[in-house]
């Protein structure tokens, strides 16, 4: 971040009269990193178990992997027009605000500084941890307690880092990045020695046990999807974006066929060497594959895992504090969020809540559980997304595209996405009812504390310490808050 034009010393920036904003410091592998960094973190080592219990069989669970990844690519490039045409910060927020107004970006904000991203992080680290501890404890599972412990002191790590330097952020993200490619590589190529060895047992019957029933397959679909979920989150930072006209879907074209390929290619080497009971009874399918066939290396699957999840769970707290940062300086959260740390021009206060309520869901015990609630509710607000996609190309056909899409593609993502809504209703309706509830307790917050214009002096003289101590707390300054080129 730095003031406005000139490249003066953050000292300098931090005592300039228009205020601080966000460096444009993230070029186009940034870009690459970022996304692939955060889209292949925990899924790919938790979902498979979700996707063949909810999917029943081997081959329609590959099937399942195959059109996730299809139908975010679509999502991506329906994204990329979204995140060319308003080239704002905050993903979704900015989007549904544009199309919308006020009170549908809120409930997005609310559900997603909530549910959305720390669910997804919480899983992260949970994950992280598990495949760490795992090891001590063999075949016996790993105490609750251990795990949850080192998940929410990873967490506090990763958050000291993002507040701190924005460099440092992008350094462990490219480390890592490599990290994971280069484990799912040995995963990959683990399996096609297994099957080269004439090992293809699990696929004589690849459809027994299908589940064909509609909620089940979107219940798949929903661990599927949550795997690839990430592909939008470069549009988070857009503003720190060089070039992001070109940069964003370059990023983006680049990403999503690599992950899709990787994850499929996976998925088949998962179950060249494990069987359906041995996918479903392992908490940590990638550690059962390593003891399964690496022998005396097996110790090697659950570093790498850790890796892979450690630079994910980078890479989202980067990326997501700056939703809630854009949010603050819009004037829908406190406006503490929207601070700017003087010493390290790094959005501190935001990256601390996030971090605290994080670890609040750390402590959840049924990790699927998560996952549905949070692949719910996401689909309902990216339903919401690609509706203001089209409905800004209805209202507002003269605004600038450097990127438009076919319009078959949202109307296609926008059908399927309403079925991944609709489908789990009679499957889970508790996770379905607790989500609508949790987006549907925004309301009244939204009008009482921006709604509500005269508010008592009490209420206003609290919102204000809230804020100036947080300022003096961790030293910050308000972002400048320019207009959009």
């Amino acid at each position: 971040m730095k003031t406005l034009g000139e490249d003066k010393g953050a000292g300098e920036d931090a005592k300039s009269s228009d205020g601080v904003k966000m460096k444009k410091e993230l070029g186009l592998m940034d870009g690459v990193a970022i996304i692939v960094g955060v889209i292949i973190g925990s899924g790919i080592f938790v979902s498979p178990k979700g996707v063949l219990r909810y999917s029943g069989s081997i081959g329609i669970a590959i099937l399942i992997w195959i059109l996730s990844g299809i139908l975010s690519m679509i999502g991506a490039l329906c994204y990329a027009e979204l995140g060319t045409m308003i080239p704002k910060s905050g993903g979704d927020y900015a989007y549904i605000k544009e199309a919308f107004g006020p009170l549908p970006a809120f409930l997005y904000l609310w559900v997603a500084l909530f549910i959305l991203v720390p669910t997804g992080n919480a899983i992260t680290s949970i994950t992280f941890a598990q495949y760490i501890v795992q090891p001590f404890w063999g075949t016996c599972p790993a105490p609750y307690e251990a795990v949850r412990l080192l998940a929410a002191a990873t967490i506090c790590i990763l958050t000291v880092i993002n507040c701190y330097n924005v460099k440092w952020v992008t350094r462990v993200q490219d480390i890592f990045t490599a990290t994971k490619m280069l484990a799912l590589g040995i995963i990959v190529l683990a399996g096609i020695y297994y099957a080269c060895t004439g090992h293809l047992e699990n696929f004589n019957r690849p459809l027994d046990g299908t589940k064909w029933d509609p909620g089940h397959i979107a219940l798949a679909f929903y661990s599927g999807l949550f795997s690839y979920s990430g592909y939008n989150y470069l549009n988070f930072v857009t503003e720190e974006l060089k070039d992001p006209y070109k940069n964003l879907p370059k990023a983006i074209l680049i990403s999503m066929p690599v992950v899709t390929i990787v994850y499929v290619v996976t998925n088949v080497a998962y179950f060249v060497v494990l069987s359906k009971d041995d996918v479903l009874s392992s908490d940590a399918v990638a550690v059962t594959f390593g003891d399964k066939i690496m022998g005396v290396c097996s110790f090697l699957m659950p570093v790498f895992v850790a890796c892979s999840t450690f630079g994910s769970l980078n890479g989202a707290i980067f990326a997501s504090s700056r939703l809630f940062f854009v949010g603050a300086r819009e004037g829908q959260l406190p406006q503490a969020i929207c601070l700017i740390s003087v010493a390290h021009l790094t959005p501190v206060p935001s990256l601390v809540l996030l971090g605290i309520i994080t670890l609040l869901l750390v402590m959840v015990e049924d990790i699927y559980a998560l996952i549905n609630y949070c692949s719910f509710v996401e689909a309902v607000f990216i339903l919401i997304s690609i509706l203001g996609l089209l409905y800004l190309r209805k209202v507002k056909p003269k605004l600038a595209r450097p990127i438009k899409v076919n319009l078959a593609l949202p109307i296609t993502f926008l059908v399927i996405c309403t079925f991944l809504v609709i489908l789990p209703c009679y499957v889970s309706p508790v996770e379905v009812g607790v989500g609508v509830a949790l987006i549907l307790c925004g309301i009244p917050v939204y009008m009482v504390t921006i709604w509500w214009q005269n508010k008592p002096a009490i209420m206003r003289r609290a919102f204000d310490g809230f804020n100036n101590g947080c300022a003096k707390l961790f030293m910050c300054v308000p972002a400048e808050n320019e207009k959009y080129l």
